[in-house]
């Protein structure tokens, strides 16, 4: 069962609430939300993840577990959500928003030749933070309702189909 898959890669919760990065939420980790997995919880989890992912902020992991508490999802799902953004795939996914945000406002997209210097970073980022900004929000709330209603969708899915091959299991017995 996929719940039980999910669990196996699940922190201990009083690891989480001891945390040191996560102290600053104090008593707010004690929900027990925060820890259980349901359809609610994941689905809110994985929302509030892919979010977070497509915000172009350091300490990431950090915004996302502030999220779960205030939405009363998911922790520890939504903290491994915003790797979605790492190293490898943070140039095309930013570029991608960037992209979506300069059609939004309609302006022509620049073509970017990266360069790792600081002065470049701060020249390209003066140039491109509006349709950049714009971008990420909206690519990160049309991702987080996909995945969303596709985790909520996915895990009903389950459980119909679990009650359908229960309901078929007793019928088989009967029959005999």
């Amino acid at each position: 069962m996929p719940k039980n898959f999910i669990k196996r890669f699940m922190p201990d919760h009083q690891m989480v609430r001891n945390h040191r990065h996560l102290r600053f939420l104090g008593n707010l980790l004690h929900d027990p939300n925060l820890f259980h997995l349901n359809r609610r919880s994941a689905s809110g989890a994985f929302g509030v993840g892919v979010f977070v992912a497509f915000v172009p902020v350091p300490f990431q992991m950090v915004l996302a577990a502030a999220f779960a508490v205030l939405f009363r999802v998911n922790l520890p799902i939504s903290v491994a959500l915003v790797w979605l953004t790492n190293p490898v795939t943070m140039p095309p996914m930013f570029y991608f928003v960037y992209k979506v945000g300069a059609w939004l406002l309609d302006t022509p997209a620049r073509e970017l030749q990266f360069q790792a210097t600081p002065e470049w970073l701060m020249q390209e980022i003066g140039a491109i933070w509006q349709p950049f900004l714009l971008g990420s929000f909206v690519v990160g709330i049309l991702c987080a309702f996909v995945s969303y209603f596709a985790v909520r969708g996915l895990w009903r899915l389950r459980i119909v189909r679990h009650w359908q091959r229960k309901k078929d299991e007793r019928a088989a017995r009967q029959d005999f």
